[in-house]
């Protein structure tokens, strides 16, 4: 028996390694993989390509939120990972600038923005066999996944983590501006007033500031077989 088709919600902190986690879990059980935050970044993206933020980092929420009614946002899957995309356009790069870093917590504050992905989300979710990650997922998104992940790790191993991989990416930043935007954005997610950060109650915490995606595959195989009563091998 292997494992079946049941939702993975993958919640935590900014720069925890959610996405690695749970690309490696959907390429090992031929999951879907499911980002929320780039649907998050992609609306902040399309926000600040069309001036609904302007140079002060005031948002017109009213513009936005009727923006939204003609913004065709969609994930397109193939092997089990999944890309952005805003009409035909694969916006995997540019939604992780700091421009798009530093405003994401405060697009994705909006009622009406969480709104309209949650029902992109729940629409990629519905037939289940999923693995998606996000701040939400397991307490708004879908509380009744049948496994629920939180997934945490020092600002110090955050930081190291975050800073590499915008520098080989090519971006211009220093590890100073990178700690201040994770410490903002940990903020922010926490004492949001709709679907704040926070852990599901029936959550399992991953601690990962020293592991490799390895121990923690071993990590999640050891959970899945106690929890489901599977004997063989995974």
């Amino acid at each position: 028996m292997g494992i079946p088709d049941i939702i993975i919600a993958v919640d935590g902190y900014s720069s925890t390694g959610k996405s690695s986690f749970a690309k490696m879990v959907a390429a090992e059980f031929s999951f879907l993989y499911l980002d929320s935050g780039a649907l998050y970044r992609c609306v902040t993206l399309f926000a600040l390509e069309n001036v609904f933020i302007d140079g002060e980092g005031r948002i017109d929420e009213e513009l936005l939120c009727e923006a939204l009614r003609s913004l065709d946002l969609r994930f397109r899957c193939t092997g089990g990972d999944s890309r952005a995309y805003i009409g035909e356009r694969c916006v995997e790069s540019e939604i992780r600038s700091m421009a798009v870093s530093s405003m994401v917590s405060r697009i994705s504050a909006i009622p009406t923005v969480r709104e309209f992905v949650d029902e992109i989300l729940h629409k990629a979710g519905a037939d289940g066999r999923v693995i998606m990650d996000g701040r939400d997922i397991g307490t708004t998104v879908f509380p009744d996944a049948q496994l629920k992940i939180f997934m945490t790790a020092s600002i110090e191993v955050r930081s190291r983590r975050r800073y590499a991989e915008m520098t080989s990416k090519g971006a211009a930043t220093t590890m100073e501006e990178v700690v201040k935007n994770l410490a903002e954005r940990d903020y922010m997610d926490a004492h949001r007033e709709v679907s704040p950060l926070s852990r599901a109650s029936d959550a399992f915490v991953l601690d990962n500031s020293d592991m490799t995606l390895h121990e923690e595959l071993v990590w999640l195989k050891g959970l899945i077989q106690g929890k489901f009563g599977i004997l063989e091998q995974l």
